[in-house]
């Protein structure tokens, strides 16, 4: 079977209504761009701060919203129905993921201006952020897959939210306990490195480790997400 664009898009237009009317989970999309701008004001704007609010966006928006648009159809009971469709694996994912997509994409840029954060070479940042998105709408979708409702999609979101905001935090943390030196090689660590390395006039061949790790992220959080997704269909 051919990958169909239009079943995409029906599944996204959906995921737009179903997300326009639920404000309490739509106005999350505004919460890191206002951090951006209170940091911003009180001339916050160090790059460990700035990563730290595009690391939060990335929970709040990215993994929060994308979680909650799958309970939400868990709790509908309409998720069983899109599974039994003939829209592929490959479509219902791509379509459940591109509104949080968008949205995480509209909070950075918008948290970027507010900062005034403009990067010394764009395409290695841009990279990095689409690429980190991807790591965090699949880990949204995995959780979304376990919860039964839109409020313990929340809860269980929060967790992720205080660990992946904290970038800066883990990486001084690990110099105090070793054990914790796991932690610098969260998806959220690395992006910070390859910004702070990217504003020292570091070229792509510098940051290509840090990409990596990033894209073995995606990778595994990825196929979580398709076999936890297959077992869904047949439960």
């Amino acid at each position: 079977m051919t990958f169909s664009w239009k079943r995409v898009n029906a599944i996204f237009v959906k995921d737009y209504k179903d997300f326009s009317r639920n404000m309490a989970v739509s106005i999350i999309i505004f919460f890191p761009p206002v951090l951006a701008a209170l940091y911003s004001r009180m001339g916050t704007s160090s790059i460990e701060s700035i990563y730290m609010i595009f690391n939060m966006g990335f929970a709040m928006v990215a993994a929060f919203v994308q979680s909650c648009l799958i309970a939400e159809e868990k709790e509908k009971n309409t998720l069983r129905g899109l599974m039994l469709s003939p829209a592929t694996t490959a479509e219902i994912l791509s379509g459940k993921s591109l509104l949080s997509f968008l949205l995480t994409l509209f909070s950075i840029v918008l948290s970027a201006i507010f900062f005034e954060y403009l990067p010394k070479n764009i395409g290695i940042i841009a990279l990095a952020i689409i690429l980190s998105s991807f790591f965090y709408i699949g880990l949204g979708t995995l959780l979304g897959l376990y919860a039964k409702s839109i409020m313990e999609a929340s809860a269980l979101v929060l967790p992720v939210i205080i660990v992946f905001s904290a970038g800066t935090f883990s990486k001084s943390l690990a110099e105090q306990y070793p054990v914790l030196k796991a932690a610098n090689y969260l998806p959220n660590v690395q992006l910070l490195d390859i910004a702070t390395k990217v504003e020292a006039n570091a070229g792509g061949a510098d940051v290509l480790s840090h990409f990596a790790i990033i894209a073995a992220w995606v990778i595994i959080i990825s196929l979580l997400t398709v076999i936890i997704f297959r077992k869904r269909m047949v439960d």
